[in-house]
């Protein structure tokens, strides 16, 4: 099973991303290629336990609008409502949401790394 076929089984919009790369597969998959440096480089978790919000609301953004023009839309979502959430001072549900889409996002970030 190819990369893209795998991810729209774990919810991606890969027709949705198709048309934002120009239908440039090459290009969308070397972007995909990146995505789990960036999750790792942006652990929302570690910050919501340490108290930092802001610092929290930042990495999850930064990773709302790249999940977002990859079209990985379950993650997208998730971390949509995790933003709305740590900026309505409500970190408990948002830390809630967060653990609920990691499964998911383990699995994103195993479907891109064993296909590269």
């Amino acid at each position: 099973m190819s990369m893209t076929s795998e991810l729209q089984e774990l919810g991606a919009d890969v027709n949705d991303a198709m048309q934002r790369f120009m239908n440039n597969a090459s290009l969308y998959e070397r972007m995909l290629g990146k995505l789990p440096a960036t999750i790792k480089a942006n652990p929302v978790m570690e910050f919501i336990d340490a108290g930092d919000i802001a610092t929290a609301i930042e990495k999850a953004h930064t990773l709302k609008g790249v999940l977002g023009n990859l079209s990985v839309t379950p993650l997208y979502k998730a971390y949509t409502e995790i933003v709305d959430l740590l900026r309505q001072d409500n970190p408990e549900k948002a830390k809630e949401i967060l653990e609920g889409c990691l499964p998911t996002q383990e699995q994103v970030i195993a479907c891109i790394e064993k296909n590269q």
